[in-house]
Formats: C-alpha cells, structure tokens, sequence
C-alpha cells in the first residue's frame, strides 16, 4: 500500500470497479471532481479543504451523488463543512447534526456520515428538512 498526495484524481478513470477510497489529507477543494465509479461504497475525504461556501458544497454533494451512487460510507471529518466542536469553539452538536440532515438529504442512501451510523430517525427528518439545513449563525 502506497500513500501519496493526490493533486489530480484523472488516473482513477482506469479503476471503474473500486469499491472503497481513502482521499485524506490532499488538500482538495469543493471542486473535486470524480470519475464514474458505480462500485464505490466508502469514501474518506477528512483534513481536506471542502467547505460550505456559496452553495458549492451542494454542488460536491450533487456531484458524489452521480458518479458514486452505490455510497454508503463517506467522510468529512476535518474539513470546515463538517461543523466539529471539537475542532472549533463556535460550533456545537446542534451545528453538527445540520449538516448530517443537509448530507443525508443530498445522499439518501448513506449507512454511515463520518464516525456515526446514520439512524432511522435522521433519515427522516432529512427528507422533510434537510434541504434547508445550513450551518449558519447569526453574529
């Protein structure tokens, strides 16, 4: 097994059949880009650079949503999208669970957000609320 810092990810085109990817620590941006890759069920994308600005994270969330439609396991954990109060003292679990709603809501079929299964109840409440679940506070 290799680790190196990925700066394009155009090579992974090549493998169509695989099932689980490991992107932390790579700098990568809401721009992302992925190939098609229909097996894929686990992705980690922690201490990368993926935020909530200006809808663009919507667009990240869109675009996994197309090109990994067998995800199951995907996460976030050390990016600003992913409100941690661990990491910063503004936020709170109320923050964090707005962004599980809003995540779910773009990915429906997720078994697991970051470290925590994904439980019957937050899927529902994702399909009547999640599109509107921002993590926003006032000043």
């Amino acid at each position: 097994v290799a680790f190196v810092v990925c700066r394009s990810l155009e090579g992974l085109k090549t493998f169509s059949y695989l099932e689980e990817l490991i992107l932390d620590n790579n700098l990568l941006g809401n721009d992302l880009l992925l190939p098609r890759l229909p097996h894929l069920h686990t992705l980690t994308l922690n201490k990368n650079q993926i935020s909530f600005q200006r809808n663009t994270c919507k667009i990240l969330l869109d675009h996994l949503a197309e090109v990994v439609p067998s995800l199951q396991y995907l996460s976030l954990l050390g990016n600003i999208a992913c409100p941690n109060e661990l990491v910063c003292k503004e936020k709170d679990e109320d923050d964090y669970q707005r962004y599980r709603y809003f995540v779910l809501h773009k990915l429906p079929n997720l078994k697991f957000l970051d470290t925590r299964k994904v439980t019957r109840r937050e899927r529902e409440e994702a399909l009547i609320r999640g599109a509107f679940m921002k993590v926003v506070k006032p000043k």
